[in-house]
């Protein structure tokens, strides 16, 4: 404790401009990775950068009983921040964007880059409003073919179709895969090759969800049957 480290760009805008904080007020920061909040001072502060002084730290942030692993088809702008936002904040584990047949149009590596540098943001800062002190880790984007040759042991796949709901599914141990489409959700050869992988097809209710709205009310629903909701 007592080290003092500069603050990323990112921070020191929202702390300093939009929150208007000055030497000697006290922060909580976190690393992302061992799970720990730490206590801090801030010890400069100037329109472009600040630093602060470590004063103390918490107790690490307990591990998911069930880690949920996301697999979302890639559909447009905010939509995708939302779902992204919204599955950090329940509680997911790791995040997979997957470019598929109904995807956007065909990106570039360098725009597909950016927007994972840009997802990566949204998931800081849903770890900020969460309370979440260990960051979801998010893929780098490829499409469904090559996602599906490497899936969970048990993965599920949203489909409006199948026959069974999510409660008829066996408990699962650990880890649980969660593939879900974009907008117009996956053709019928992605839900054939993804059924031939091993994901198992549930459906959530009567209703079609919308891309940003189907991976909020799974997970939701997959965190009270077997997650960490009381």
């Amino acid at each position: 404790m007592g080290g003092e480290i500069d603050l990323p760009a990112g921070m020191v805008r929202h702390l300093i401009q939009v929150l208007r904080m000055r030497e000697g007020q006290e922060i909580v920061l976190f690393n992302g990775e061992d799970g720990i909040d730490y206590q801090a001072v801030l010890t400069e502060t100037g329109r472009r950068q600040a630093r602060a002084r470590i004063l103390s730290s918490g107790d690490p942030e307990p591990l998911p009983d069930l880690q949920i692993h996301l697999a979302l088809g890639i559909s447009r702008g905010e939509r995708m921040d939302l779902a992204i936002q919204k599955a950090v904040e329940l509680g997911i584990s790791s995040i997979a964007p997957l470019v598929t047949e109904r995807s956007l149009k065909k990106l570039t590596p360098e725009r597909l880059e950016k927007k994972r540098q840009h997802w990566h943001r949204v998931i800081i800062s849903a770890c900020e409003q969460s309370g979440r002190r260990r960051l979801p880790s998010l893929h780098a984007p490829q499409d469904l073919g090559s996602w599906l040759k490497n899936p969970l042991p048990q993965t599920l796949l949203l489909d409006p179709k199948a026959r069974h709901c999510l409660k008829e599914v066996p408990r699962p141990v650990q880890q649980l895969g969660l593939l879900i489409g974009p907008e117009g959700g996956f053709s019928e050869r992605e839900r054939t090759l993804a059924k031939e992988a091993g994901c198992t097809g549930v459906r959530l209710g009567p209703r079609i969800l919308r891309t940003e709205t189907a991976p909020l009310a799974a997970i939701a629903a997959i965190q009270i049957l077997w997650g960490d909701y009381c």
